[in-house]
This record gives C-alpha cells, sequence and structure tokens, in this order.
C-alpha cells in the first residue's frame, strides 16, 4: 500500500487554529493577528473558521523565527514579500536557461554552425558566449541595509525618494 496517498499535500488545508497553533509553536491569537497583517494566509471555511496547511505552518515557524532575532512585523512582511519575488525570479531565469538551451542549435545554425569563421554565413557576427550572464556562481546572502541619510532620501521615512530634498 501506498502511503504517498495518505500524505496531505503541502498546499492542502487541513489543520485547525488550535493544532496549527501547537504545530508552530505559537499562541493562537497569534496566528489570527498574523492573518489580520497579510502575514499568513490561511484557508476558510464555510462558517468562516480558519484552516492551515503545512506551508502555512512553515511559514509560522519562519515569523517566528525572525521575530525571535527581533525583526519586527513590517520588516518580516518585507522580508516574506521579497522572498517571494525572489523565488519567482528565480523560477524565470530557470525558464529562461531552458528556453535559451532549446535555442541554442537553431542560434547556432544561424550562424554558420560553427564553420567557415562563423562570419557572413548567418546574418551577421556569432555571439561570444550564449551563457554570458548565466553561468552559475555562489549565492550571497541578503543583508539588510538602512538608507536614512543617504543623499536623496528623506530622513527616516522608510522609503526611498530619488529627488526629494529635506
Amino acid at each position: 500500500m501506498n502511503d504517498d496517498r495518505l500524505r496531505p499535500d503541502d498546499a492542502a488545508p487541513v489543520f485547525a487554529i488550535s493544532v496549527a497553533a501547537q504545530l508552530s509553536g505559537l499562541h493562537p491569537q497569534t496566528l489570527r493577528q498574523y492573518d489580520r497583517l497579510g502575514l499568513v494566509s490561511p484557508s476558510r471555511t464555510g462558517g468562516r473558521s480558519r484552516l492551515y496547511s503545512l506551508r502555512d505552518i512553515n511559514r509560522l515557524r519562519e515569523v517566528s523565527q525572525l521575530t525571535s532575532v527581533g525583526v519586527n512585523l513590517a520588516g518580516i512582511s518585507r522580508i516574506l514579500r521579497l522572498e517571494s519575488e525572489l523565488d519567482q525570479l528565480r523560477a524565470e531565469v530557470g525558464w529562461l536557461r531552458a528556453e535559451l538551451q532549446r535555442m541554442r542549435p537553431r542560434l547556432e545554425s544561424s550562424q554558420g554552425g560553427g564553420q567557415g569563421g562563423g562570419q557572413g554565413q548567418g546574418g551577421g557576427p556569432r555571439p561570444r558566449n550564449l551563457n554570458r550572464g548565466l553561468a552559475t556562481s555562489p549565492r550571497r546572502p541578503l543583508a539588510l541595509v538602512t538608507h536614512e541619510g543617504a543623499p536623496g532620501c528623506a530622513r527616516g521615512s522608510g522609503r526611498y525618494p530619488l529627488n526629494r530634498q529635506n
């Protein structure tokens, strides 16, 4: 018998707030506050009860860890939004790399297939390196940088205006 059928999908909303609170190590009222702030978005039943998924519980644990090291809720919201954006961009880069690999034979054949010098046979100079700029490198951790007092920024505004003077 296959046990994978019995394991819920990570996105399946199956945990009531009391169970989610136990699994995440947080108080149920804290989960309600995080829902109001948009840090986690549990599904709702017909009676408006919250149901949490494994993905939601992992996010709650991440929020809990960030608060324990002193990040405020606004900062956590920004971090989570940026992480989501980063995941989307990584997926797009993966798709672009696959598309490049798929198109590489056509690009090379239109450039003369690498025979006869590569110029004059495909309608222009041959690209030097099709992978330029796509090479994998070790990922550097993101750093939180403050901008207060930087040129062009309003002191303590928390925003990044370009042409604003104090």
